[in-house]
């Protein structure tokens, strides 16, 4: 008989790789640990891999959990438009403003998908530099900004915090002294809260490399110059870290959706942003 993944399960899952520890995820999800640690150990034995490294610091995804993962946030999304979007026809413009690590990530499947769906409607995602995407918001061209807080063009809706994982190159010694790190050029609101975790951990540490862009600090951690930190959405197969004492622990990241006032009520952008809100 023919095995099928469950989606209590794989929300249990992918919940928990989101919030990088089984309490934070038990808690979002209104569940004990217990119980939450048993339905992805559940999960895990219908897979035949361990999908999760558990530490006293946090959970982080096995190269297993890091295959499963893409696909997991994927049937949950289509899961959840299914039960919202089946029998709607949706028309119109929404322009999104997307930081670029979350356009890298799962959000633009998911905003493909409800274009899918609803044939009538055109969405277009932008990823640009702050002052240019404060300008695409003031025009009215973009309708909906997620970012970090500090970067939004106009008040937050609604803010979510997410943790930072660190990406290690291949061939990079996490215990080298001074570390080699891949940062994100200025202006980057996590760059200067990043270093300064490594300085209250009194870990000495060196600039091996930076880039403005998402391609360019991977490219960099591809080519082993260092470690990153990154969103876990972005972290590739083989980057995790799996010694948990080895890297100072990562500040979360404070994510907000700003949304256009001139849009309330349009039944497209309510899509949109119910879209957005259920991945993030």
């Amino acid at each position: 008989m023919a095995k099928d993944l469950e989606i209590a399960l794989l929300r249990s899952f992918v919940t928990a790789v989101r919030a990088g520890s089984i309490s934070r995820a038990a808690t979002a999800l209104g569940h004990t640990q217990p119980a939450l640690s048993q339905q992805v150990r559940k999960l895990e034995s219908a897979v035949g891999h361990p999908l999760l490294h558990r530490s006293p610091s946090g959970v982080l995804p096995t190269r297993a959990g890091e295959e499963l993962l893409p696909y997991a946030e994927r049937i949950l999304s289509l899961s959840a438009q299914a039960l919202t979007e089946t029998g709607r026809a949706l028309t119109g413009h929404c322009g999104v403003g997307l930081l670029e690590d979350l356009a890298a990530s799962q959000l633009s499947q998911v905003l493909a998908d409800l274009a899918r769906l609803h044939p009538g409607a055109t969405l277009e995602v932008l990823s640009v530099a702050d002052v240019a995407m404060r300008e695409a918001y003031d025009t009215g061209r973009v309708h909906l900004v997620l970012n970090e807080v500090p970067a939004l063009p106009g008040p937050p809706r609604w803010t979510v915090r997410r943790p930072l994982v660190w990406a290690v190159g291949t061939g990079v010694d996490p215990a080298a002294q001074p570390l080699p790190v891949v940062l994100f050029s200025n202006p980057c609101f996590w760059r200067t809260s990043v270093l300064e975790a490594m300085d209250r951990a009194d870990r000495p540490w060196r600039v091996a490399f930076e880039s403005n862009s998402l391609v360019g600090v991977l490219a960099a951690v591809r080519a082993g110059l260092g470690v990153a930190a990154l969103m876990p959405a972005n972290l590739e197969p083989g980057m995790a870290c799996h010694d948990a004492d080895a890297l100072p622990v990562l500040p979360d990241v404070e994510l907000g959706l700003a949304r256009h006032p001139r849009t309330e009520g349009d039944p497209l952008t309510d899509a949109v942003e119910s879209a957005l809100r259920r991945t993030i």
